[in-house]
């Protein structure tokens, strides 16, 4: 591999592969957030004309800097999503092509392309700074949380575009009540159902300005309805994308429980809906830097696997044997589990993202999934000792030496 492959690929990692424990990736994150975060800041305080006029080169050489920096990574973007594993069977042009197709994409070229666009074509400068407050957008690539509320926006745009009727139907329905209850009258602000309507849609927000009111008994009365219609209906949206952002960490904790306990080795010889079994008795569990995870002699025994972090494991029943170091995808604790007793003491090196399989569970399969209960348990039985795994990897190490 040659050095531009090698940058290349190293790039493409930061970027786009999103190590989260990859202190460069995270410092690229973290930067390019800082700055679409001042740009949309500078967006609203360059409005307000005294502080414009006062600092006006400031913030033309502030958005040149941003410009500048969001297209060298829009290109630098460009450049490597031919890493892209779906990519990698296109010539380089058709990758590219797709790529800049993408959603996110998209919003990157509109975030720049006002600027540009300014060069060639005469546009209001007002036109031009609100077209900046695309960049704010790019705050999808960078926020997870941001990223999860488009997700479940879109995940469930067919409840929500089915309120947006009802809501429709009721702002019609409302208007049209109050049409034939006042629309007779003299000077009615309802002589008409469009002109009702803007009062139907202030009193079912319950915002309710005042600058339409009823007059009349009947009036009244249906107004009143309106407004209790109108507390009842804002529940249905709220629970609708609330239900969809649980959805969505259930998800999302689905596919890393199930990631980490695919590459465990104790569960290789499960098919995949047994392994789907195992998970709802698994547990997630994090630990900060420094602290005891499990001590030798606990009661009961648990079984440990790392899906993040660095993990230093003793042995006290035998001293003689050195610390062992444990990290992503490894695991410890087989035999813990199985005597019911803890049989290593266990400090984390760093934050450690672990899924647990404690003693409890682990009797729970023996009633619920007893054919499952065996097959683990002989798994965990047959599973290598982390102490002599390591003893082995270093003796190889030193006769490759």
């Amino acid at each position: 591999m040659t050095k531009t492959e090698t940058f290349k690929a190293r790039l493409y990692k930061i970027l786009e592969a999103g190590h989260s424990h990859d202190w460069q990736s995270r410092a690229f994150e973290g930067v390019m957030a800082t700055l679409i975060v001042l740009n949309v800041i500078a967006f609203s305080i360059e409005t307000v004309p005294a502080i414009h006029d006062r600092h006006a080169v400031f913030f033309r050489l502030f958005d040149l800097g941003s410009i500048i920096i969001f297209s060298i990574e829009y290109a630098a973007r460009l450049w490597v999503c031919t890493e892209h594993p779906p990519f990698r069977g296109l010539s380089p042009w058709r990758a590219r092509l797709k790529f800049a197709r993408s959603p996110l994409m998209i919003v990157d070229f509109l975030a720049i392309a006002p600027f540009y666009l300014g060069m060639f074509v005469a546009l209001d400068f007002r036109v031009l700074r609100i077209l900046r407050l695309l960049r704010f957008f790019k705050l999808a690539r960078f926020s997870p949380a941001f990223n999860t509320m488009l997700r479940v926006l879109a995940r469930e745009r067919s409840a929500l575009m089915g309120v947006v009727i009802v809501l429709f139907g009721m702002i019609i329905i409302a208007a049209s009540l109050l049409y034939l209850a006042e629309g007779h009258l003299p000077g009615s602000q309802f002589a008409t159902v469009p002109d009702a309507m803007w009062w139907a849609i202030a009193t079912l927000t319950t915002v309710g300005y005042g600058d339409v009111t009823p007059v009349t008994a009947l009036g009244k009365i249906l107004a009143g309805l309106v407004m209790v219609c109108g507390l009842g209906f804002f529940a249905l949206p709220i629970g609708i994308i609330a239900s969809g952002f649980m959805e969505e960490f259930r998800r999302q904790d689905f596919i890393v429980t199930w990631g980490m306990a695919a590459r465990c080795g104790v569960f290789s010889v499960l098919s995949s809906e047994e392994i789907a079994e195992v998970m709802t008795v698994l547990k997630a569990r994090t630990a900060p830097p420094g602290s005891v995870i499990a001590v030798d002699g606990d009661k009961p025994g648990a079984f440990f696997m790392i899906g993040s972090g660095e993990v230093e494991i003793r042995d006290s029943d035998r001293p003689e044997l050195e610390a062992v170091r444990l990290s992503d995808g490894d695991s410890w604790g087989a035999r813990s589990l199985l005597i019911g007793r803890q049989g290593e003491t266990a400090a984390a090196l760093s934050t450690c993202d672990l899924i647990v399989l404690d003693e409890e569970d682990f009797r729970t399969l023996s009633r619920t999934r007893p054919h499952l209960y065996r097959r683990l348990h002989q798994s965990l039985a047959e599973a290598g000792d982390p102490f002599a795994n390591a003893r082995e990897i270093k003796e190889e190490a030193a006769a490759a030496g």
